[in-house]
């Protein structure tokens, strides 16, 4: 059983002191912070002791999650690193790509694990359509929120965008070529609603939008590759997968099947719709039970402090492209 802290107990630090709780493989000894009230306030409800010194609760861990405001991510993880501790930090990994990379040479020093909460990377409808995505063209999102004041300390691209940036880094195994975006600060003095265009070495493009100022909510991507069409919703949790598939001359089909005839291509396709089984998990307490296989299994966690910072690396080029344009009006 490994020893783990919280370090930031606010409404995220709680949802994942609550996660920790339910993981018999961790055993939860205490939380750190600066808020009185909250102090008072999580220690009552989940019987956990809180350190008024980070620096003490880190000396007793294992294992340290970081979940507080991404502007104090860098010095907490610093200072845990430093300590030979493992680190599982929140999205963004810290705030600019320079801090990442003085962090990934910090870790590979200490020879520890770090795990970066990009948490829609185990959301259940992402999880059942990743099978079938073997090489998207075109890639399409949209993760629109109503405003809520909490998270805008940071831009609407590291707030809500990077969450996609992230699954489509993953899944687009090619380098960026290309980007164009733009952005609007309305409530904020960063941008509120913004867009990208990504276009990739091999060909593929991402048209990505985020707005934190939407009427509603909605958390979607979509892929299309060659004979398919995979639709995530991250928000209700459901996949749609569309194929087609080529007809040999003596494929049997069933009576209800959607066929099309291509005379001047002398084929016939099957439209095949699918709709893989959705697995009722918690992604928060998936995602720090995979941490905790990584550090007993030796193996990289599935989300690794490179990709924090190739997905913070590719937001902060978004947010250069949308300043240098916004500073031309």
């Amino acid at each position: 059983m490994l020893k783990i802290a919280v370090l930031g107990a606010g409404h995220l630090g709680k949802i994942h002191i609550r996660c920790i709780r339910e993981i018999e493989d961790f055993n939860l000894i205490g939380f750190y912070d600066t808020d009185m009230q909250i102090q008072r306030d999580v220690s009552n409800e989940f019987g956990v002791k809180c350190y008024e010194n980070p620096g003490e609760l880190i000396e007793l861990a294992d294992v340290i999650d970081i979940v507080t405001p991404t502007m104090s991510h860098y010095e907490l993880a610093a200072m845990v690193l430093k300590k030979s501790r493992h680190v599982f930090i929140e999205k963004p990994i810290v705030t600019t790509p320079e801090e990442a990379m003085k962090l990934i040479g910090i870790a590979e020093e200490a020879k520890v694990k770090v795990q970066v909460g990009h948490v829609e990377r185990f959301n259940p409808a992402y999880l059942a359509a990743k099978p079938f995505l073997t090489h998207p063209m075109f890639i399409e999102s949209h993760r629109l929120a109503y405003y809520n004041p909490r998270g805008t300390d940071v831009s609407v691209i590291l707030d809500l965008m990077i969450h996609d940036l992230d699954i489509i880094l993953s899944v687009v195994k090619a380098n960026v070529k290309r980007i164009s975006a733009s952005g609007v600060p309305v409530i904020s003095d960063t941008p509120d609603i913004a867009n990208a265009r990504i276009e990739f070495d091999n060909g593929c493009v991402a048209n990505i939008t985020a707005s934190r100022i939407s009427m509603k909510n909605m958390r979607k991507i979509r892929f299309f590759q060659k004979d398919a069409y995979i639709s995530i919703d991250f928000l209700k949790k459901n996949t749609e997968i569309i194929r087609m598939k080529t007809l040999k001359d003596d494929d049997v089909t069933e009576p209800d099947a959607l066929i099309f005839d291509l005379p001047h291509l002398r084929k016939r396709k099957e439209i095949i719709i699918e709709k893989p089984e959705i697995k009722d998990i918690n992604a928060i307490k998936t995602e720090l039970e995979s941490f905790y296989h990584s550090i007993v299994n030796n193996v990289s966690p599935e989300v690794s402090i490179i990709d924090g910072y190739n997905a913070i690396n590719l937001a902060h080029q978004i947010i250069d492209k949308i300043n240098r344009t916004l500073n031309e009006v």
